[in-house]
């Protein structure tokens, strides 16, 4: 059997840059274990399967209504936000989708891509994490000292919903001292058994304080976020992790619409907008990278 396969760079309008997911949209089931098989092969963060509900090849042109589920090298998630917005990218650019609106059946409910100017926007819903318990603060600081070793943290927070752990390191740290974390997975690894936090979110604010312009080299907050547990060592730019850092940072500084920026190796931008109805808006580029087939 032969499928179509994309590679799309997520988060970026620049190739090599932003994060990798693999799109490959299917009209026919296949057993889970070859979905987990092919994602392995791949190694990239995410592969992403989309089909349209209830349709035939035409519907890649004219539905607006597909299911999509997320795989990482190791396992299937609930949510990611890179793969969706790879896969409307897809869509609308790679596929020839007609419409401006695209739902999205997931694990995490019904998710929305809409075409918006230059941007892909997805509603997701919005994840706010939450103060730790006295004794998960006692347990799990030995894993935030194996992320953020010697530098000093301001506040800890876990969204339980997304099993992410929230690290904002302290306001005397700067981006050079967040893009220095070279965290070693083996340790994190031994230090937690991924049953009461799944991924880490080291943040930082980003220096802008008001409203965003266009010219701004400046963030209203900075991130990275390692998941060894979904064997992700880093990934890239996570937009569910964005569902998390929204809420919290919209909070902090007392805006709902945030210019945000992932400064892995790779980096990505997203605006980020609370909506205060229990979900969040994610805005970004995509730009397609490979386009082929695969035999399985």
């Amino acid at each position: 059997m032969k499928l179509q396969i994309f590679t799309v760079d997520a988060f970026t309008d620049q190739p090599f840059s932003g994060n990798p997911a693999a799109v490959v949209p299917l009209l026919e089931p296949l057993e889970e274990q070859t979905l987990q098989n092919l994602a392995s092969e791949l190694n990239l963060s995410e592969t992403a399967y989309v089909s349209p509900i209830g349709g035939d090849t035409e519907s890649w042109v004219t539905s607006s209504q597909f299911t999509l589920r997320w795989f990482t090298p190791t396992n299937e998630v609930p949510l990611c936000g890179h793969a969706t917005l790879a896969t409307a990218h897809t869509l609308f650019n790679c596929l020839g989708n007609r419409n401006n609106r695209l739902e999205f059946k997931t694990m995490s409910g019904v998710l929305v891509a809409r075409k918006e100017s230059s941007n892909i926007v997805l509603d997701f819903p919005e994840n706010p994490p939450e103060p730790l318990t006295a004794e998960q603060t006692t347990d799990l600081d030995v894993l935030v000292k194996g992320v953020v070793n010697n530098l000093l943290v301001d506040t800890v927070l876990l969204s339980h919903t997304t099993k992410k752990l929230l690290v904002k390191l302290h306001s005397s740290c700067t981006r050079k001292d967040l893009e220095s974390l070279k965290p070693d997975t083996a340790s994190l690894l031994s230090l937690h058994n991924g049953s009461l936090v799944k991924g880490i979110i080291v943040t930082l604010s980003g220096g802008l304080q008001g409203e965003m312009s266009e010219d701004s080299q400046l963030y209203h907050c900075i991130s990275r976020y390692f998941a060894p547990w979904n064997g992700i060592p880093e990934d890239p730019v996570t937009g569910s992790a964005h569902t998390v850092l929204g809420p919290f940072w919209s909070k902090e500084l007392g805006m709902t619409r945030l210019r945000c920026r992932q400064c892995s190796p790779r980096g990505g931008d997203l605006i980020v907008s609370v909506r205060g109805d229990g979900r969040v808006d994610l805005a970004g580029k995509a730009t397609t990278v490979i386009q082929g087939h695969i035999s399985i």
